[in-house]
């Protein structure tokens, strides 16, 4: 079934009215031609538009010629056909619609995407005033019956299969849409003729549609070639293949939706009058917890978080100065010792901020300056001294700033709490006793220094992140960190002078010589396990550097510091693992530094990006054995390289295996022993031998 012939001469003749007429301000369909592939099109129909009158023809081919429309007639609807008009703003938009369902034009029932459509007609849309023709649609049908069409629109769903018994991608070697993939024998829009073609060339294997192969262990495939006669003792009655996506079903219940405050209300379990333990909150007299705002595993800021007994932190918190919550006078607070009536009141000292850029950043300017100033804390450090499982004493040291009432912004603020022993004096806190601890600081000194005690460093970049205002944070035991800072350059900086800064900012984060192996190194003494630091690739600051002949490019800058940290386990004490360190070495990389600029070149400032990286590697205690010549030849043994692992032959009962209990492990390895013996002595050849011993004995 094809369209009229004379259709494609006239579809020319519509494109090119529907181009020319609108330039002159005519009446002309909008677009002109609509190819009509569902029950129902729309058009619109542009220009003067008063009095207009909208016919619907069929246009019929009798022997070559189409008939000329009637344009004086009014009709709506011609047989299967309806014609609705509907007024728009300065035009008119006119919809076609199908009346019927589809008729059964299928041959196979089965045969879900005809090759042939179903409806071809051709309908010609005339719009006319007082019987002159002034505009026409062509409207091209081809309608495909399928599923969709002959059901209701509230039926119009799509079916999708439970993924629990269909595998994940049937087809994956269908990869054109519509169209037959050759050689891809389970693409449903390859005709029958067209797969007997290739059929005997399919794609095997999970590309070609076989998404749930058994492998080689599966018992059901005895009859592939090559396989030895222990087969049948040794294959899998599994069918575990990692093609089939399983979905696990499980119920589901609504969750209860309680208030956020419903632990406000209820008893708090004070056990302060017998004495703290580590990790218990600190108690106030007015039986609550003594809170500091700290920040949550989420990174939010929580105000109301209660201090834990023996347990330090360091948090910085971002608010803004807008919703800046007021806290209680800590002087106000009573807090709990841990005996029977005793009470502690903490000493409060307070300091003025000197940099609030430091503090606060995305100020804006405020215009009503009236308002009596306010004061906000920016830091706030609290010392506790304990003794055994009581708090003896309370130290706060509070940093204020004095800022505008109505002033806006971003605030950082600082909460840090140490508990110290009430017997300590200044000497520095120990980062383990006697191997570090996690999270711990690595202890560091300077022997060329007075005052030789110190650590390593990182930066903690804050603002637009420039080294200028970037603090330092120290290095912890265990933890893998990378930090950096920016460095503004010219394009006429002298290279001499942009090594030199380069070298003295990151020599800033390792100002020491030494590295403490355990976490209780003495300071005092030298011999009580502190290790050199190795420094390697260190740039000379004395040697020529390289001379470079252009402008804004300079060679060999240091932009970059590796620091690397051996460390090893080195016993236990009482069944914790206490860990040291091996050695410690630093390494500088160097790059070629070039302006960047855009269309011209400006005197403008860029950023130098310098980085400095701490990598924890740990050394195992003992050498592991080295491979022997057998093991590195007969790599066919190895089980990270084959598949079938000769060695755990009898998994079972090596130490590696932690399913059963071992003697439930030995018990049935006899058992199945016990069979296999059976089987021997009843197989077929131990049968011949003993037909054969009996015979020569007769």
């Amino acid at each position: 079934m094809r369209l009229p012939p004379l259709v494609p001469l006239l579809l020319r003749l519509l494109l090119l009215q529907s181009v020319l007429r609108p330039l002159w301000g005519d009446l002309v369909f909008m677009p002109p031609v609509i190819r009509m592939s569902g029950p129902a099109v729309s058009a619109s129909l542009v220009g003067g538009t008063e009095d207009v009158t909208v016919s619907l023809t069929q246009l019929r081919d009798e022997m070559g010629f189409l008939p000329v429309p009637a344009c004086g007639v009014l009709s709506n609807e011609t047989g299967d056909w309806s014609l609705t008009v509907s007024p728009t703003v300065n035009s008119l938009e006119v919809t076609v619609r199908l009346k019927r369902g589809l008729p059964s034009c299928l041959s196979n029932e089965t045969d879900t995407f005809p090759e042939a459509p179903c409806i071809v007609q051709t309908l010609l849309v005339s719009a006319s005033r007082h019987s002159s023709c002034l505009a026409h649609l062509l409207v091209q049908v081809e309608i495909y019956a399928n599923s969709s069409l002959a059901q209701n629109a509230s039926e119009n769903v799509t079916v999708i299969p439970n993924q629990v018994y269909q595998p994940l991608g049937p087809c994956p070697c269908n990869l054109t849409a519509g169209a037959c993939d050759v050689r891809c024998c389970c693409d449903q829009e390859c005709s029958s003729d067209l797969t007997a073609l290739f059929r005997e060339s399919c794609f095997p294997g999970v590309f070609g549609g076989d998404v749930n192969p058994p492998f080689d262990q599966l018992c059901s495939v005895q009859t592939a070639r090559g396989v030895p006669d222990w087969f049948p003792f040794l294959c899998v009655q599994l069918a575990n293949s990692p093609f089939l996506g399983y979905f696990y079903h499980g119920s589901v219940s609504s969750g209860q939706h309680a208030p956020f405050d419903m632990y406000l209300h209820t008893d708090l379990k004070d056990l302060s009058d017998f004495g703290y333990k580590q990790g218990d909150p600190v108690m106030t007299v007015d039986k609550a917890y003594f809170t500091i705002p700290q920040v949550s595993l989420a990174g939010q800021c929580m105000q109301n978080a209660p201090v834990a007994f023996l347990q330090n932190f360091d948090v910085q918190c971002v608010t803004s100065l807008e919703v800046y919550p007021e806290r209680d006078r800590i002087t106000n607070v009573k807090v709990k010792n841990g005996t029977m009536g005793g009470i502690v009141t903490p000493k409060v000292i307070y300091e003025e901020a000197t940099d609030l850029d430091r503090f606060i950043t995305n100020t804006e300017t405020l215009l009503s300056t009236g308002s009596a100033p306010r004061n906000v804390n920016v830091e706030e450090h609290y010392i506790f001294r304990w003794n055994n499982n009581t708090i003896s004493e309370i130290n706060v040291k509070i940093i204020r700033a004095k800022i505008n009432a109505h002033q806006k912004g971003i605030m950082t603020q600082r909460f840090t709490v140490k508990f110290l022993s009430y017997n300590s004096g200044n000497e520095k806190e120990l980062s383990g006793n006697p191997g570090y601890q996690l999270g711990k600081p690595v202890r560091a000194l300077n022997t060329n220094r007075m005052n030789n005690v110190t650590t390593l460093h990182l930066w903690q970049s804050a603002g637009r992140g420039l080294c200028i205002s970037a603090t330092f944070k120290p290095i912890l035991f265990g933890e893998n960190a990378l930090s950096g800072c920016l460095l503004e350059v010219g394009i006429n900086e002298n290279c001499t002078q942009l090594r030199e800064n380069a070298v003295e900012l990151l020599d800033s984060l390792i100002q020491v010589t030494h590295v403490a192996m355990r976490g209780n190194s003495n300071y005092d003494n030298l011999s009580d396990g502190w290790l050199e630091i190795i420094r390697a690739d260190a740039p000379d600051a004395g040697a020529d550097p390289p001379v470079s002949n252009a402008s804004g490019i300079c060679l060999s800058v240091p932009a970059q510091l590796n620091i690397r940290i051996l460390f090893s386990d080195a016993g236990a004490v009482e069944g914790m693992t206490q860990q040291e360190i091996l050695g410690i070495e630093t390494r500088f990389s160097s790059v070629t530094w070039q302006f960047q600029c855009g269309l011209t070149c400006d005197d403008e400032v860029n950023l130098f990006p310098i980085s400095a990286s701490v990598q924890f590697i740990k050394i195992p205690a003992q050498l592991p054995r080295p491979l022997t010549r057998y093991q590195i030849n007969f790599t066919e043994y190895n089980c990270n390289r084959n598949e079938v692992c000769w060695p755990q032959l009898l998994y079972p009962l090596t130490q590696y295996y932690q399913g059963e209990p071992f003697s439930q492990c030995v018990a049935k390895s006899l058992l199945l022993a016990s069979f296999i013996t059976l089987a021997v002595f009843l197989s077929n050849p131990w049968t011949g031998i003993c037909k054969a011993w009996n015979s020569a004995t007769i």
